[in-house]
């Protein structure tokens, strides 16, 4: 780990969830020194990687002397409650539950359908084909995305952001999803709600520099 960084980040660059840990870290003005796993060539499933993160998934987040942490949300979670300021989270009750709703809607019911072990999975026991995979992605990041418009369209608490004026862990959730979509040049129609809060957060020098496409080991 670098002296500067306060952690160590295991990452890989178009992954939505180390994205979401990104951003987090960007907002809190927090330093990472990132490790990349790459999922493409099968380095989460070594068995140095396992020992880190028993399911092979990333992000991994180490502090020095302290075990290491994973599942995104967890993450978002701790960052928030080591560094306060800016909030991730609303101060009201109901606002907190809210916003936990919508980014647990993206990262806990729409990404798990795309990764790339469902993909292998798919691939080699369910005998998909590519333009299979393609059409799985698309329902699946589509069927997320429309609900998570309906449920941001017209509600109050709405705002710049999906909660409000300021960035939450929903917008990381809800911009890691659109990220993806993104990456796999998948377009989804009648989002209007998400497609006006992703071009604020696109704005935003946190969300800027966590960029899948910025990242080391990006295709140019």
């Amino acid at each position: 780990m670098s002296e500067q960084a306060q952690f160590e980040l295991f990452a890989f660059w178009r992954s939505s969830a180390a994205f979401r840990v990104r951003v987090a870290l960007n907002l809190k003005g927090l330093s990472a020194h990132e490790q990349n796993i790459d999922l493409d060539a099968g380095e989460q499933r070594s068995a140095e990687f396992l020992k880190i993160s028993p399911l092979g998934s990333i992000p991994a987040l180490v502090a020095k002397g302290h075990e290491p942490l994973t599942q995104s949300l967890a993450i978002l979670e701790f960052l928030d409650e080591l560094q306060p300021s800016p909030p991730l989270l609303p101060s009201d009750l109901y606002g907190r539950a809210r916003v936990r709703s919508i980014a647990s809607m993206c990262a806990a019911d729409t990404h798990p359908m795309v990764v790339p072990r469902v993909k292998k999975y798919l691939q080699t026991t369910g005998g998909f084909d590519d333009a299979a995979w393609r059409a799985w992605q698309i329902r699946w990041l589509g069927t997320g995305l429309a609900a998570v418009e309906e449920r941001l369209a017209g509600a109050p608490e709405t705002g710049t952001f999906c909660h409000g004026d300021e960035p939450t862990m929903a917008d990381i959730c809800l911009a890691s999803i659109v990220a993806v979509t993104r990456v796999f040049k998948i377009a989804i129609p009648d989002v209007p709600t998400i497609d006006r809060i992703m071009a604020t957060c696109d704005q935003h020098p946190a969300f800027m520099k966590a960029d899948p496409k910025r990242q080391a080991g990006a295709p140019g």
